[in-house]
């Protein structure tokens, strides 16, 4: 690694802290041990795990480098994921308190910073750009993670910054367009690129996909909305049984971000209730998106219908979800230093989504780039489009 790709990393990374750090300014210090998702963990958690992800990832690789807080580096080591109904069950007193998570954090800092800044040896097999890319990407998904869990903060437990700009809405014609047959390219190269990539990113692979029709613009508020009026939630039909056991039982009645108003339906924003804009694409989990393919008499397009029709065009208005289940592409090799990474997930209920979203990070959006999701999750930033014929 050459000292001006060392610097460039490095800037990287203290700009990826200074983005987690402005978005936890925004909780109140009495939120902090708040859970705005039942699925994810306390806000608290995320204050340590940034930092502990660095420390775990980095510290055995730079000579010199001692731990000195085992106990929270395994506490805060690693997310959850809960499947099959199970949610955490932890209490607030079951976390250390601010003040030492922030003195924590402080010092993974100082050391790590003194130790890169240094330039010394890596004690690695790995790359020290792959290392450092990982901590850096690893860190600006969790900002995006974070953006999403906040705006599911009650207002009351945020500090508003500036007041921000007002989203403008534009109208999106409800067209269909055809894509002819043709081949999809997925994935990276390991013997064509230098550019970073995630495990799950490889072996690049060429498929062929079907001709098919796709909607030319993703679902919008207003389109989701005529399939709500027309009993779509309560049309036991349309949804998979797992589909309508989680609805059932959340008592799912309209998307995760509107809200009932008292004419009409509100939008909730990361500080207050918005405009309910029909023009905009509609966040909903995959179960809710399948749901109104369905309606529609068609279907969610696959992962290698999305690289057919978006390519290389990413909108970053919202993920899209697919139908494709998460699962190693032929030659996947997971990574030495993070095993889990993806292999912990290939486990059939996890689906793919691809693009990415106005809290995506630009260095993410890329189309080898796979996010994942379980079907029944409705907090991210993620919409859909409809497709029919083809399939793979």
């Amino acid at each position: 690694m050459t000292v001006e790709v060392r610097h460039q990393l490095l800037a990287r990374l203290s700009n990826a802290r200074a983005e987690t750090d402005e978005l936890l300014a925004l909780v109140r210090p009495d939120s902090l041990y708040e859970r705005p998702i039942p699925e994810r963990n306390r806000i608290i958690f995320y204050l340590g795990h940034l930092e502990a992800f660095d420390w775990n990832l980095l510290q055995p690789r730079l000579p010199g480098v001692r731990p000195f807080d085992p106990s929270l580096d395994r506490l805060f080591a690693f997310g959850i994921d809960p499947v099959d109904g199970g949610l955490p069950a932890d209490q607030p007193a079951d976390w250390p308190r601010e003040l030492q998570v922030r003195g924590y954090q402080s010092a993974i800092r100082e050391r790590l910073d003194q130790a890169l800044a240094g330039g010394r040896d890596w004690d690695s097999d790995e790359a020290p750009t792959t290392l450092l890319n990982v901590a850096i990407e690893h860190r600006l998904m969790h900002a995006e993670t974070l953006t999403y869990m906040l705006h599911q903060l009650p207002y009351d437990h945020k500090i508003q910054p500036a007041q921000p700009a007002v989203q403008e809405d534009r109208h999106r014609p409800h067209e269909t367009i055809p894509v002819l047959h043709g081949l999809a390219a997925l994935g990276l190269s390991r013997d064509e690129t230098s550019a970073f990539g995630w495990d799950n990113e490889f072996e690049q692979h060429v498929v062929e996909v079907l001709a098919f029709e796709i909607d030319q613009h993703k679902i919008t508020n207003g389109q989701f909305l005529d399939f709500m009026k027309a009993g779509g939630y309560r049309a036991r039909g349309l949804w998979t049984e797992a589909g309508w056991q989680w609805k059932e039982q959340a008592g799912i009645e309209h998307p995760a971000f509107w809200k009932h108003g008292d004419a009409a339906f509100r939008c909730r924003g990361m500080f207050g209730d918005e405009a309910w804009r029909p023009d905009s694409p509609v966040f909903v989990s995959q179960a809710e998106a399948s749901a109104y393919a369905v309606w529609r008499g068609k279907r969610l397009p696959t992962e290698s219908e999305w690289h057919r029709y978006a390519g290389a065009n990413i909108a970053a208005d919202g993920w899209e979800w697919t139908s494709t289940l998460f699962a190693p592409f032929a030659g996947f090799r997971p990574f030495a230093f993070y095993a889990g990474y993806s292999a912990d997930f290939f486990d059939g209920k996890h689906y793919v989504l691809k693009g990415g979203s106005a809290s995506t990070a630009g260095c993410m959006l890329r189309p080898s780039f796979r996010n994942w999701f379980q079907p029944h999750y409705p907090f991210l930033y993620a919409g859909f489009r409809c497709a029919s014929g083809g399939k793979e």
